[in-house]
Formats: structure tokens, C-alpha cells, sequence
């Protein structure tokens, strides 16, 4: 079995991916195209990779699960936080297929200019990537259907609540004893409601207070 396929059998015997489209993402979206060239030989593997400046690429069944709960669909504007060598990036630009949008954030230059590489290597066109602290969003292109952040943080950003639609959808990891994620959605009024999920681990979302290198 093709390494790509037993690892997408593995996810589903775990539970963790779910739907037919998360696997087509996963299956157009190769994950080799976005990890270091030393590392090519592990990128199949079920867990996170360094991409440099103390950054990874998650784990493979976490992105799955993340991408589960966040339910992209077809004609989203999805903003991607944390988007390192984007390839969750990637996977939320088939989700969002060829009239939605995707905008990744990225707060380390130089992984900024990497994912840019990534993506352009493989053609995703529906894909901004910008240099910037995901504490803030981006308001330029705000509202939001979804929202998901790659780093575990304190407390969830005000920020990026603002900044979601209404019916929106907002997957964050928190950096607490349980490794909790978290699930917030905003109904037709603007309530919001959330539901968690533990034993995550990721980097450290990087707030307001310090610098965007």
C-alpha cells in the first residue's frame, strides 16, 4: 500500500478523519511538497516535523481532526493562522475549492517566503499568504466563514472572534494542563459556543506583546 494511502487508512481506523472531503484534500494536498527535503523520507509519518526556526508541520491525524471539526465547505473565506510551510493552507484551499479564499498568516518571515514557495510549486491559487502576528487576523479581508490556528494559546483572541461571520466556525488549541482544542461557533445572532477536545500539543501562540520577526 502507497505510503499516502496507509496513512490516510490509519487516520480513518482512528477515528480522527471522517468525510470524503478531507481525504480528497489530503490526497491532493501531498504533505511531502511541504516538508523539509532532509525529512522527505518521513513525511508520511504520523507526527510533526520541524521546519526550522523552532516551527513543525502538525502531526498529520491532528490536522485531520482540526479540519473535521472546522467543516470547511465549498465557496468558504477561510483565514489560516499560523501557517508555517502551509500545507494546512493548502488543505484549506481544496476544501474551499475554486470560488473560495484563503488567507494564511505566517509571523516568521522567512517561513512566510517558504510557504509562498510551497504553494506556487504546486499551483493553489485561491491562497494569500501574508508576514504577519495572527494575534491581530486580518481585517482587510475579514469577515471569516472559518478560522483555524496552528499554535496553542492562552486565552482565544478577541481578535479573531471580531473578525468571524456569523454561522461561523473557529478551531484554536489552548496552551493549558490538558491540551485542550477547541471548537467555538457563532450562530445567527452572534452567540457564541464552544465545545473541547484535550490531549493536543502544539507551539506556543505568539500574542500581541512580542515581536513579529
Amino acid at each position: 500500500m502507497p505510503a499516502l494511502t496507509s496513512l490516510i487508512q490509519t487516520m480513518k481506523e482512528k477515528g480522527v478523519l471522517t468525510t470524503v472531503e478531507v481525504e480528497e484534500a489530503f490526497l491532493k494536498m501531498d504533505r511531502r511538497y511541504f516538508v523539509p527535503d532532509h525529512l522527505k523520507k518521513q513525511c508520511y509519518g504520523d507526527y510533526p516535523l520541524p521546519i526550522g526556526e523552532g516551527q513543525t508541520i502538525s502531526q498529520p491525524s491532528t490536522v485531520a481532526f482540526m479540519l473535521e471539526l472546522l467543516s470547511v465547505e465549498k465557496g468558504n473565506k477561510v483565514l489560516d493562522v499560523g501557517a508555517g510551510s502551509c500545507w494546512t493552507t493548502a488543505l484549506l484551499a481544496a476544501l474551499a475549492g475554486d470560488q473560495g479564499k484563503v488567507i494564511g498568516l505566517e509571523r516568521i518571515e522567512c517561513l512566510a517566503a517558504l510557504g509562498k514557495n510551497n504553494l506556487e510549486k504546486i499551483d493553489v491559487p485561491n491562497v494569500q499568504v501574508h508576514h504577519a502576528n495572527g494575534f491581530y487576523g486580518w481585517e482587510e479581508q475579514a469577515p471569516y466563514d472559518r478560522i483555524l490556528v496552528s499554535a496553542a494559546a492562552n486565552q482565544v483572541p478577541v481578535t479573531l472572534l471580531n473578525q468571524l461571520k456569523n454561522n461561523g466556525r473557529l478551531v484554536i488549541p489552548l496552551r493549558d494542563f490538558w491540551g485542550n482544542m477547541l471548537l467555538i461557533t457563532k450562530d445567527e445572532q452572534g452567540n457564541l459556543q464552544q465545545k473541547t477536545h484535550a490531549g493536543f500539543a502544539f507551539v506556543p501562540f505568539i500574542e500581541e506583546d512580542e515581536q513579529t520577526k
